[in-house]
């Protein structure tokens, strides 16, 4: 009896951090909030198809390794979907599929013609060959190239896959088809049809997400105490942003621990000395613990690392008066609730994180035009679709007196359902 007890109370834990169930609750109540039928629900809480396929790859010592790639694609009713590809070891079936409604929500709020997608490969890269990712980017692409396309679902770069990564992705893809297919994949590196922008995205709008967040707060940013955790692509980039802005990076993280000095760090040393991966408080004795700057007093605290960091557990003692969510899914629905009661605005990742997509969706579109945008032209377009969705977020959040990730997925699911309804699936 004990042990079926310990094993209930696992179960009960694993689902209090499940990302897809969580997901699920909220877009259950944004369609309750919005009166949308059961049967809508039924459409949106998973995705539409899911694909699990075997790559098997020739290893360096002669070996073949197989590894296990994902492909979900969450809802085309808006276009094609679009989502990026992650390469990771705790990769798994449900947090792609919760990766890819995420999508499809960032995609409604900020207004762009995509349904969400998501696709990652169970492997660690920072243990393999230059050689054996090329196989292995080649390989995913062979196995999915029958559901991915210019017109059906556009690939991206996510954790630990960069622009090399998606190089080699469209260059196999364009030997599939036969045709030179830039419009593929986005994030790609500037010759081969990338964008203005593209690398610092996330970060530009989450910068801008915190600038409208601070004035609704009447916190001024020079000077502003801002905690990062996490320093990887976004997490670096917007503690450069913060640091140009004027505020103080008094701590960052990476996955090793974490640095603090209430005085500001300086940032563009740590830059100069992070690896690839984001790592940096290797090089340093006296760091502190993921969990002591979460619980940092500070103006802003920006997770940018991973899911489930601030909980039911931790969340009383956040001491921050605007949480802007950089990472997806960092704050459990539990935590959400304890910071709105505690009169902490939090900035949900759905509309935080959503600069990146918008910045791929203007890469597809120079694709097809052929015609290419000035980083002056990228960021003014990227500035007016963020500050524009924020605002419609926060009025919604006001107007209905629910809270921002509330609001952000009754503005998510809105078009998503119109345009169900409209093409009759519902």
């Amino acid at each position: 009896m004990v042990a079926d007890k310990t094993q209930d109370q696992k179960h009960d834990q694993e689902d209090k951090h499940d990302v897809l169930k969580a997901t699920q609750i909220v877009i259950h109540k944004a369609l309750d909030k919005l009166g949308y039928p059961e049967e809508v629900y039924e459409l949106l809480k998973e995705p539409l198809r899911m694909m699990t396929v075997k790559i098997p790859v020739r290893m360096d010592d002669g070996s073949v390794k197989i590894f296990t790639g994902y492909r979900a694609q969450h809802n085309d009713a808006v276009g094609p979907t679009k989502g990026g590809i992650r390469f990771h070891p705790l990769v798994s079936e449900k947090e792609v599929k919760a990766l890819s409604i995420w999508m499809s929500l960032k995609c409604g709020i900020v207004d762009l013609p995509y349904g969400g997608g998501k696709g990652g490969i169970v492997c660690d890269p920072r243990n393999m060959s230059f050689g054996e990712l090329e196989r292995l980017s080649r390989g995913y692409v062979r196995a999915i190239s029958q559901i991915v396309g210019p017109t059906k679902d556009i690939p991206a770069p996510d954790v630990f896959t960069n622009s090399q990564i998606m190089a080699w992705m469209m260059d196999e893809y364009s030997r599939i088809d036969e045709f030179n297919s830039p419009g593929f994949i986005t994030g790609k590196p500037l010759v081969l049809g990338g964008s203005h922008g593209r690398e610092t995205a996330t970060a530009k709008g989450v910068t801008l997400c915190i600038r409208e967040a601070a004035k609704r707060k009447g916190i001024n940013l020079e000077g502003a105490r801002v905690v990062v955790q996490g320093f990887g692509n976004a997490g670096s980039f917007l503690a450069k942003f913060m640091h140009d802005a004027g505020a103080k990076v008094i701590a960052i993280s990476d996955a090793y621990g974490a640095l603090h000095d209430p005085e500001g760090l300086d940032i563009d040393y740590l830059l100069d000395r992070r690896d690839s991966f984001g790592t940096v408080t290797k090089l340093f004795n006296n760091t502190i613990t993921n969990k002591e700057l979460l619980e940092l007093e500070c103006d802003i605290l920006v997770p940018a690392a991973i899911e489930n960091q601030i909980t039911e557990e931790n969340a009383h003692d956040i001491r921050a008066t605007i949480v802007v969510e950089a990472a997806n899914g960092p704050t459990t629905l539990e935590a959400t609730q304890i910071l709105t009661e505690r009169g902490i605005l939090l900035v949900p990742d759905v509309l935080a994180s959503a600069g990146g997509v918008t910045v791929s969706y203007f890469e597809w579109v120079q694709n097809n035009q052929g015609y290419y945008w000035t980083e002056e032209e990228v960021e003014e377009k990227l500035e007016k679709v963020m500050v524009k969705s924020f605002n419609s977020i926060y009025e919604t959040a006001q107007t209905r007196k629910v809270d921002m990730r509330l609001a952000a997925y009754m503005v998510g699911v809105r078009k998503m359902a119109e345009a169900s309804r409209f093409r009759g699936w519902i």
